[in-house]
Formats: C-alpha cells, structure tokens, sequence
C-alpha cells in the first residue's frame, strides 16, 4: 500500500474539503485497484478455500473459517435449470442441505464445526460426489 503525502497551501478559502477529495480520491483507486478481479473470483462462502473436489458435472467446493465450514456446489458450465444438492453435515450434528433445479450453483450451506469432522457431498444432474469425515 502506498503512502502519499500531501502539503496544501492555503491559497482558498476551504483547504479541508480539498484534502478530503484528495483522501476520497485515493480510496477509491485503492478499492479499484489489484484486488478487484473478476466476478468469478468471489466466492459466497466466507473463509478460505480448504478442499475442491471434481466430479463429472461440477465440482464440489469447501470453504473452513475457525468456526465454520460452508460449502457450495458448482455446474461445470451454466445452463439451463437441472437437479442440483450440496449438503453439509458436521459429525454429531445434523446435516444442512441445499437442493433444487438449478442453473448454476447450490448453496451455499455452513456449519458449526469448531473441532469437529465434516462430511459433504454434491450432485449436479445425477452425477456427484461424497466426502468421508474430513477437515479433522
């Protein structure tokens, strides 16, 4: 992150809302800066991303903060609306399940996993995957 430093001369009458423009001015070309990417790049799921598993017709992603465990199910390629399920079951818990007629993506679905295995699965059109007790 750079630092600029800025000197006013108080030739006008409102030095302060110029350096406040100024301000506003760097913040927004540091918002706009490397770290927006695309629009694929962001993610639903809060936390980093842990495990991606592949399948025939998607692929199943997982996503672990200290607490929390989200997963979502993604179509290889969008389309038109077809039989989609992620769920997400923590051990000793009850699993949450996202599922419908999807174009896209199911989920996402988080958990309370705090010491905790988990075990998830997916389907995209009939094809899917599923995990054992992982993320111990």
């Amino acid at each position: 992150m750079r630092v600029f430093e800025v000197s006013v001369v108080r030739t006008g009458r409102r030095p302060f809302a110029y350096l406040l423009a100024l301000v506003l001015a760097a913040g927004v070309l540091v918002l706009a800066g490397p770290a927006a990417k695309s629009a694929d790049a962001a993610s639903v799921c809060t936390g980093r991303p842990t495990r991606t598993i592949g399948f025939a017709t998607g692929e199943l992603r997982l996503y672990r903060t200290r607490h929390y465990v989200c997963a979502i199910a993604v179509a290889k390629g969008p389309g038109a609306p077809r039989p989609m399920s992620v769920s997400l079951q923590p051990r000793g818990g009850r699993a949450a399940v996202s599922a419908g007629r999807l174009g896209r993506q199911a989920g996402p679905v988080t958990v309370h996993a705090l010491n905790r295995c988990v075990r998830a699965s997916a389907t995209v059109a009939g094809r899917g995957t599923a995990t054992g007790w992982i993320l111990c």
